[in-house]
C-alpha cells in the first residue's frame, strides 16, 4: 500500500514539474491567457443574450416530457422575438419558487384584450395533462414574465455531457481543473 501511495505522489510531482519550471513572466502570461479564455466565454454568452432577447439562449432538456420531439440531453437554442406567443410553439419557462427551467408546448393562449396581458397554458408532449400541477400554488396560467424564450433550433444528445456533470459534480470540477492546467502548461 505504501508503494502505491509513493507511486501516486511521484506521478503528481512529474505532472506538476513543468509548472515549477515556468519563470514569473511565463506564469503571468499563462494566467492572463486563462483569464482571456474565461472572459471571452462570458462575452460570447452575454452577446447571445443580447441578440436573442432571452435570459438563457441555450438550455439542455433534462426530462423526457417532450419526447418524441426533444429527448433528454438535447441542446435547445432560444429566441424571445417580438411576436406574441402562439399555440403550438415550444417555449422554455421558469416558475416562481423553482430554479430549473421547463421546456413544454403552448396549448392555450388567453388575451384579455388585443395588445394586453397574455396568459399561457403549457403541456409536455409526453404528458397526459396540462402543466397547472407544475405551476406555483394558486397559479393557473403563465405570464410573459415567466417565458425565457421560444425554441428555434436544437442539437440532439449533445447536452448529455451537461447532465453527467450535474449528476457528478466532482467530475465537473476535475474537468475544469484539467482544462485550466492544459491552458497554463501550454507553450506559445
Amino acid at each position: 500500500m505504501g508503494d502505491l501511495i509513493h507511486s501516486f505522489v511521484d506521478e503528481v510531482k512529474s505532472f506538476a514539474e513543468p509548472l515549477t519550471k515556468l519563470n514569473k513572466r511565463q506564469a503571468v502570461s499563462q494566467g492572463v491567457n486563462l483569464g482571456l479564455i474565461i472572459t471571452s466565454a462570458l462575452m460570447i454568452w452575454k452577446t447571445l443574450i443580447l441578440l436573442t432577447g432571452s435570459e438563457s439562449p441555450v438550455v439542455v432538456v433534462l426530462s423526457g416530457s417532450m419526447e418524441p420531439g426533444f429527448y433528454r440531453g438535447d441542446i435547445l437554442f432560444l429566441n424571445m422575438g417580438q411576436q406574441p406567443i402562439r399555440v403550438g410553439e415550444v417555449v422554455v419557462f421558469n416558475i416562481d419558487e423553482r430554479d430549473i427551467p421547463i421546456v413544454h408546448r403552448v396549448i392555450k393562449v388567453h388575451e384579455t384584450q388585443p395588445g394586453g396581458e397574455v396568459s399561457i397554458l403549457t403541456k409536455g408532449d409526453n404528458n397526459h395533462g396540462d402543466d397547472r400541477a407544475l405551476y406555483a400554488r394558486g397559479q393557473m396560467w403563465l405570464n410573459q414574465k415567466h417565458i425565457m424564450g421560444r425554441v428555434v433550433g436544437f442539437l440532439p444528445y449533445v447536452g448529455q455531457v451537461t447532465i453527467i456533470m450535474n449528476d457528478y459534480p466532482y467530475l465537473k470540477y476535475a474537468l475544469i481543473g484539467i482544462l485550466a492546467l492544459f491552458v497554463i502548461m501550454s507553450k506559445e
